[in-house]
This record gives structure tokens, C-alpha cells and sequence, in this order.
């Protein structure tokens, strides 16, 4: 017996992103094809025999639903009609009848079982518009989603050539608050990958280090443009001056396209410049953010959790080895950081901090 083919797609109703499963039709299969397998399976009929029972049959359910019946084939199918009419008075007549009267049809629990009993699945490959963005990570850095001005970007995925010599597409760097560059110094185009010096344009305020990339291509002299985002956000480094100084300047963190920072770096004690990352976890079911100041490789060390429940003043500890021993922040909107990490980082968001003292 043949499989039931289906494909994962995004389901673009959903945040954070998710995905639906999509079944796939092997065939499509009509009057003729049930006629001979209906003869084939009697055996005391003929194909042709067989083919007018099922248009009559088809004539005669649509007879009834005309006639304002409901049609039962018992074990097996349910048809209806209803209708999508607003009135508003239950004086109004009745819309125009293309618009409004509906065929409806269900299955039985006895059909559903019967298809469902002997069914087996059979995944294949997401497939996307292309092109499409599966990765981007910073050369210099090695970690992935970080746009560093003085790195190099790598793109990875599929379909994402384009010559930039006849203008045939286009990579774009779009800050999420305002500001959009159009890439224009790249060390490779293929189709499964493109590497980058970044143009990172400035948004409006400091704290505002969120950026999307997407690439746009032309995949015949004169076909639709076709567009590719990376689902999920970069995030530029954020420098931190003064540190150690008594009064360093505050820096806006942990914030997409606000107007003011979620949270504000207000000081700290280090004892030399470094670079280091900070991350803020949402913590399911509870509802909490957990911090904590993380060293620049992925699972590398990590400093003591700080549990953050509302707005107000914290101090997180450095990680063995680090210059930064201390970091003291303030939350200034609890909700709105709980309420972007849920959305749009898939409950983790990690930005990158330059320290200078």
C-alpha cells in the first residue's frame, strides 16, 4: 500500500514561528479511474456501466440538496447545505444565491477510521520560495546570528546567486526600528552561499542593534523578483565605555525596535577591555527571565543565573577567567523584554558586549 506524502510548511498565523504539516496528493484521481477499479472489483459490471452509476449517483445527491435534503451514505459521507447570509433584519430577503448557499460535506466516524486504519506517512523535504536563508554567521566572531561590522557575514542556504555585475538581485541589511542598506562588498556568491562585508546602517537610537537580511534575485532575464528573509534576527555588539570609570555612560541592551531600552547597563567593575555576551532566558511555564553574562563561545563558560521577575536593579557576576567581574543593569520594562524574547527569539535573546574601560 502506498504512503500518505507530506511536507512540513511555515505557518506564517503563528509566534513564534511554527509549522503545519501538509499533505500532498500522489494523484488526482477522477470518474474514469473510480469507474474501471469499481468494475475491477465486482467484476459483473463494465467500466462504462460502472461510470454512469456514479455521475447518476452524483445527479441525484444534488437533486436532493436542491430539494432542501440532507443526503446519507451511510458509513461514509454526510451532505448538507448552509448558508453565509448577513441580514440586518429579519425582514431582509436572502442574498443572491451564488453568494451565499454553501455544500457542505463530512465524513463519518466509521469512513475516517477505515482510512486511518491501514495509513502510513511518508515525510519529504520543507520546501520554500527561494531563496532561501537557512543560516548566517559571523566569520570573525564564529557565532551565528551577530552582524559585525568588522567581520565577515556568511549566508547559507539554497538558491542565492545573483550577479551583483548586472544587477541581478540583492542582499539587503534592514535595521528593524529604521535604516536599510543595500550590501555592496562580497567575497562570494553561490547558490548555497554568500559571504559579506557588512554595510550595518544606524537606526535611531544606540540600543536599537536588531537587523534583518534577506536576498532578492531575478532567476530569469524577466521573471519576478523573488525574495528570501532569514527568519531570524541579527544582532550587532554593543560598546560599553567607561567601564570601571565612577559614572560610565549608560547603554541601552536587550531591546529590538523600541523607543527606550528595556534595559540600561548603569556600571560595572572590569579590569581590562573584553568582549563578552550576555543573555536573558524565558523560563517556561514559570514566566520568568533568567540572566547571566556568557563568554564568546557557544557552551562555553557561563556566570552565576540571576532571576528577574520584574523591573528594578541587578547585578550580574563575571565567569571564571573573565576581565568583568561585575555588570549592573536595570530593567526599565519587564513586559515588553518577556513579551519580545517570547515572540521573537524563541524564548532566548543574547547580544554581544564590547567592554571598555
Amino acid at each position: 500500500m502506498a504512503t500518505i506524502q507530506w511536507r512540513p510548511e511555515v505557518n506564517a498565523l503563528t509566534t513564534p514561528q511554527s509549522y503545519r504539516a501538509r499533505v500532498l496528493p500522489r494523484n488526482v484521481v477522477g470518474n474514469d479511474e473510480l469507474a474501471a477499479e469499481i468494475a475491477a472489483e465486482l467484476g459483473v459490471i463494465s467500466p462504462d456501466l460502472a461510470r454512469l452509476v456514479i455521475t447518476t449517483e452524483k445527479k441525484l445527491i444534488a437533486r436532493h440538496l436542491s430539494n432542501g435534503d440532507q443526503v446519507t451514505q451511510e458509513d461514509a459521507l454526510t451532505y448538507s447545505l448552509s448558508l453565509t447570509a448577513k441580514l440586518d433584519s429579519p425582514d431582509d430577503p436572502l442574498p443572491n444565491t451564488d453568494d451565499m448557499l454553501k455544500v457542505r460535506i463530512y465524513a463519518s466516524k466509521p469512513f475516517i477510521a477505515e482510512v486511518r486504519q491501514p495509513a502510513k506517512f511518508e515525510k519529504l523535504p520543507l520546501a520554500e520560495k527561494s531563496p532561501v536563508i537557512a543560516s548566517a554567521e559571523d566569520n570573525r566572531l564564529k557565532l551565528n546570528d551577530v552582524l559585525f561590522a568588522q567581520g565577515v557575514l556568511k549566508l547559507t542556504g539554497s538558491n542565492l546567486f545573483f550577479d551583483e555585475t548586472e544587477e541581478s538581485g540583492e542582499c539587503v541589511i534592514e535595521g528593524t526600528q529604521s535604516g536599510k542598506a543595500v550590501q555592496n562588498q562580497y567575497a562570494m556568491i553561490s547558490n548555497s552561499a554568500i559571504l559579506l562585508v557588512p554595510t550595518i546602517p544606524a537606526q535611531a537610537h544606540p540600543w536599537n542593534n536588531e537587523y534583518t537580511v534577506s536576498v532578492s534575485t531575478h532567476y530569469t532575464e524577466h521573471g519576478t523578483p523573488r525574495t528570501g528573509t532569514y527568519r531570524r534576527r541579527l544582532r550587532a555588539p554593543l560598546t560599553l565605555t567607561g567601564f570601571g570609570h565612577p559614572n560610565p555612560p549608560d547603554v541601552g541592551i536587550l531591546t529590538g525596535n523600541a523607543d527606550s531600552a528595556y534595559v540600561t547597563v548603569t556600571g560595572g567593575a572590569a579590569s581590562a577591555d573584553e568582549m563578552l555576551r550576555i543573555q536573558a532566558v524565558l523560563e517556561l511555564p514559570e514566566g520568568h527571565l533568567l540572566f547571566n553574562l556568557l563568554d564568546m563561545t557557544e557552551n562555553g563558560k557561563a556566570g552565576p543565573v540571576v532571576t528577574v521577575t520584574t523591573n528594578g536593579s541587578f547585578t550580574l557576576s563575571g565567569f571564571a577567567g573573565s576581565a568583568v567581574t561585575s555588570l549592573n543593569l536595570t530593567v526599565n520594562n519587564y513586559a515588553g523584554l518577556v513579551q519580545m524574547i517570547r515572540n521573537a527569539y524563541s524564548s532566548r535573546l543574547v547580544d554581544v558586549l564590547d567592554v571598555k574601560v
